[in-house]
């Protein structure tokens, strides 16, 4: 059955806008002027007081189109999962998709107030890059609304309007450095750090330095280079010349593309120097030749390759829709998650309400996701997840080659990179510690 997307220029089928052809992206390109929602099984839409909007809010064109687009096709099908199941205290969910294009400084947080204000949504499910959310966090405190946020991020932050549903840097970072620097990881002890020039790389970048260090290892070089770049034959150059062991990447968009072109252009391979990438997961993989990514490494809290029951379940319902050669990564997985766990809290809550939506985090949500058991972290608002270590294989998928034994509790401020700084919203909140000075 397909559903149907409406907005002021007419309906349009939801596979003909969200399913991943050249004409999809163009069709939501040709109408920036309105959001698309999504209007139900039926051909007549239900009453407004059957529903309840929530927004998508991701950027389906420009640099980050080729990561963003596959999390508004997973919040979608959660959306008619539950729709599917009877909806949310007895109202269906219709999603507002707006596309940010890419632009985090100006669209990401108008589009945002739009959501909050015009459309009175009940949650946003968004963003992609660090940027995207700094940009928006504003909006959603001043408004008080609720942003689920996807990704793995860089820490340094705690808002009471954000439920963090990707990884936390001690769940991604610093337990990668951790296994990169041991015996099992090959024993690294000469790190490049290379990444895109924004917050997130910075940061990340910041706790890699301080906890390679912290394992007995240097860091020989850092670069960053801008979203959309395509040539890396000087940074390839100062990688060649410094001889380091491991390429530490936090390189994001499909400036991984060119980057990793480079490097089997030059006959730099993974057995001599491997790439731990932060931000290459199977959808970004799609768009890389299995000949220049093979043997590379990547570090997230779910691969496609999680072999269960549940997650080939969730991962052959997905490619039914959208075709078995679309793939499930990391990002796809938390977008497709957060969706459920809005929907636990506001049947906790009894309520659409932000506060008592908010509450009910406070008491405590867990979810049994694709990948395995999560848990909101009633203070910090981020969630509990375990850590993976895979090998890109030759069909772009990975071979798992190490698991944390057990999820790992969320900390938004690693005390090494930021002392004194504490995170509790069962409490008083936010509590400063050191000043800190990220390089920009």
């Amino acid at each position: 059955m397909d559903h149907t997307l409406k907005n002021r220029h007419g309906a349009l089928t939801r596979r003909q806008v969200l399913r991943r052809g050249g004409g999809a992206i163009g069709l939501v390109a040709a109408a920036p002027l309105a959001p698309l929602m999504l209007a139900g099984c039926d051909e007549q839409s239900p009453p407004e007081q059957d529903v309840v909007k929530v927004g998508i809010l991701h950027s389906q064109t420009g640099t980050m189109a080729i990561s963003e687009i596959s999390l508004v096709d997973m919040e979608i099908m959660a959306i008619e999962e539950i729709n599917a199941a009877g909806g949310v205290l007895g109202r269906k969910i219709v999603p507002v998709i707006e596309d940010a294009r890419s632009r985090s400084d100006d669209i990401f947080p108008k589009k945002a107030t739009q959501l909050l204000t015009e459309d009175k949504v009940a949650a946003v499910f968004g963003c992609w890059t660090s940027s995207s959310r700094i940009s928006v966090l504003p909006v959603f405190e001043e408004y008080n609304g609720l942003l689920f946020y996807p990704l793995q991020y860089e820490g340094n932050e705690c808002s009471r309007n954000i439920i963090y549903t990707g990884l936390a840097p001690n769940q991604q970072i610093i337990p990668a450095i951790q296994w990169l620097a041991s015996g099992a990881g090959g024993g690294r002890r000469r790190f490049y750090l290379l990444g895109s020039d924004y917050i997130y790389p910075r940061t990340a970048n910041l706790i890699a330095r301080k906890y390679a260090e912290d394992a007995g290892a240097e860091i020989l070089g850092e670069a960053y280079t801008a979203l959309g770049e395509r040539d890396y034959s000087g940074i390839v150059d100062e990688i060649v010349a410094l001889n380091p062991d491991i390429i530490f990447s936090t390189l994001n968009g499909d400036t991984n593309v060119y980057f990793y072109r480079e490097l089997s252009a030059r006959g730099i391979l993974p057995q001599q120097l491997p790439v731990f990438a932060t931000s290459v997961g199977e959808d970004e993989l799609r768009g890389l030749l299995p000949a220049h990514v093979e043997g590379h490494l990547a570090g997230w809290s779910y691969f496609q390759s999680v072999d269960t029951p549940a997650n080939r379940s969730f991962v052959a319902r997905f490619q039914a829709e959208h075709g078995e050669d679309r793939v499930v990564s990391d990002p796809m997985e938390a977008a497709y998650s957060q969706v459920y766990l809005w929907k636990l809290a506001v049947e906790k809550a009894g309520s659409f309400d932000v506060d008592r939506v908010l509450q009910a985090f406070g008491d405590g949500i867990e979810f049994e996701a694709p990948g395995g058991r999560i848990m909101v972290d009633p203070k910090t608002h981020h969630t509990y997840k375990p850590f993976l270590i895979g090998r890109i294989r030759q069909d772009r998928q990975f071979d798992i080659v190490y698991e944390t034994p057990e999820w790992i509790a969320p900390e938004p401020y690693p005390q090494l990179v930021f002392p004194g700084w504490q995170c509790d919203w069962t409490g008083s909140g936010i509590t400063a510690g050191e000043k800190v000075i990220i390089r920009q």
